[in-house]
């Protein structure tokens, strides 16, 4: 396995690496409250050979792969999506969505797969594409206030359809910055509590928040889970991010 040093000198290269080297991304039960995914967007250069070595770490080691990505067809290619789905599919690795993981009813070897923020339209459209691989997958929605009534109505159908709704803060801003400027409590009370509320007055029993950015702080990680059961955070693959997770 890569040592953190090391994995940072090879993402300061441009070096790429299979997934199989990052123990973050990978959950085998025990008590985590944050967890950690990586990010499949193009600009992480994450290539299928990558993808393969962490769908087989996953199945030869019992594991649960924790991948994430945004907008289909234009941060990721469908065919990326495609190829997670039918790798999960054919290793046989069980679809998971946080929801399972913080109820404790999540299967391994398996996979979960979130997509991030507001491309609401693109999530739909790749529903047909997630019933084809029979997958359940989580979406973090940012902005969730601020939204139009028809896509608060698209939300809907994708739980409608078995995927796992979580928040990710209202405004999409940094935790530890806004923390610095602006107080703790703020923090909670604008950008964590105010999404949670909006989704849950709707129907969603939230469990889970995704740090925008995977930005974070033990003192934030304290603080937000005496409020739900689990907290993501990411470990980035490219070049000039250091990464926030805590593992």
């Amino acid at each position: 396995m890569l040592t953190r040093l090391a994995l940072v000198v090879a993402l300061a290269t441009g070096c790429q690496h299979d997934l199989a080297d990052i123990d973050s991304i990978y959950y085998a039960g025990g008590a985590r409250g944050v967890h950690c995914a990586v990010d499949l967007d193009s600009k992480g250069n994450v290539g299928v050979t990558s993808i393969d070595g962490g769908l087989d770490r996953a199945l030869a080691r019992n594991e649960v792969i924790e991948l994430y990505a945004h907008h289909p067809g234009v941060t990721i290619p469908l065919s990326t999506i495609e190829h997670v789905l039918a790798g999960a599919q054919e290793r046989g690795l069980a679809f998971n969505t946080y929801a399972d993981l913080a109820a404790g009813t999540w299967h391994a070897p398996g996979i979960a797969l979130s997509f991030d923020d507001t491309s609401i339209a693109a999530w739909l459209d790749a529903m047909p594409m997630f019933e084809q691989y029979g997958a359940r997958v989580t979406f973090f929605i940012s902005r969730y206030p601020l939204l139009k009534p028809t896509e608060h109505g698209w939300v809907a159908e994708l739980a409608a359809a078995g995927h796992d709704i979580e928040a990710h803060s209202v405004l999409h801003l940094r935790a530890p910055q806004y923390v610095e400027d602006n107080g703790l409590q703020a923090y909670v009370d604008d950008e964590f509590q105010a999404s949670i509320d909006a989704l849950r007055a709707d129907g969603y029993p939230i469990t889970t928040y995704a740090y925008p950015f995977g930005a974070r702080t033990d003192e934030l990680d304290r603080t937000l889970l005496s409020h739900v059961k689990l907290l993501r955070s990411v470990t980035f693959t490219y070049e000039g991010v250091s990464s926030p997770c805590p593992y």
